[in-house]
């Protein structure tokens, strides 16, 4: 999602990069959340001749293609933030993001230590998604495998943050008996931590946590309304001899 903040680190990040090495960058995809419109936007910069992409792979197919296509084109690709369904499920050079699944078996465990048991809502902004969706099937896998008298409803929020902040406040109205509630998106975390501010429900012994570091979500999380949350140190899948140089080249003057 374009004008999703979680993003406005990775520009940030860009434009480091443009004033190191004299690049130029546009920033592009869906306002939405919408794939076709991802799509298209990544045809578009294979048509416009970039010389490199970088893109969230958000679908397990949708991507593939346009993917080859670039690569046919001599532009290389590397995926980041989501990868499909995992290493060797899309062509991609590389991956530069978190184990995502990995990451809500972790989150998973935590609920069962801070949830004795209870109703617990798992929010996420759009399902089936692969830069979250992985996120809530680790974190129902864990909660599952642990044994733990805990039931799971999974909660829809949407791509936009003050939507996300909306349906999390009038799922709770109706779920006043909730004993955790936990997102795997930045605006859902951010959401959760607004609600529980709203509502003291920190001091009424509800437990909370989620993903990403919007400076909201750190604030709150500081003044005790969520128990934690869970960055997202990218690590790279592909050509990691390759980049392992190119960083040791860059860090040396050449």
């Amino acid at each position: 999602v374009t004008t999703n903040p979680f993003f406005v680190p990775t520009q940030y990040g860009i434009e480091d990069a443009q004033a190191l090495l004299g690049t130029t960058s546009q920033w592009t995809g869906s306002e939405e959340s919408v794939v076709r419109d991802m799509v298209s936007a990544m045809d578009s910069a294979v048509s416009g001749n970039a010389d490199g992409i970088a893109v969230a792979v958000v679908d397990p197919e949708a991507f593939n293609d346009p993917i080859q296509n670039a690569l046919d084109e001599g532009i290389p690709v590397i995926a980041y933030n989501a990868n499909g369904e995992g290493p060797g499920t899309n062509p991609a050079l590389a991956y530069v993001g978190q184990d995502l699944f990995q990451s809500g078996v972790e989150m998973g465990k935590r609920i069962v230590n801070i949830v004795d048991e209870g109703l617990v809502a798992l929010f996420i902004a759009t399902p089936g998604q692969l830069n979250i969706q992985p996120r809530i099937d680790g974190a129902k896998q864990a909660i599952e495998d642990s044994g733990a008298n805990i039931e799971i409803q999974q909660v829809t929020t949407g791509a936009e943050v003050p939507e996300e902040r909306s349906r999390i406040e009038a799922w709770y109205n109706g779920h006043k008996d909730v004993a955790g509630m936990f997102a795997v998106d930045a605006g859902s975390t951010q959401g959760v931590a607004q609600v529980m501010e709203q509502f003291g429900l920190a001091e009424q012994g509800v437990k909370a946590g989620g993903y990403d570091l919007l400076p909201e979500i750190l604030q709150l999380m500081k003044d005790g309304h969520i128990d934690f949350t869970i960055d997202q140190q990218p690590y790279l899948q592909g050509f990691l001899p390759v980049m392992q140089l190119y960083l040791y080249n860059i860090s040396g003057g050449v």
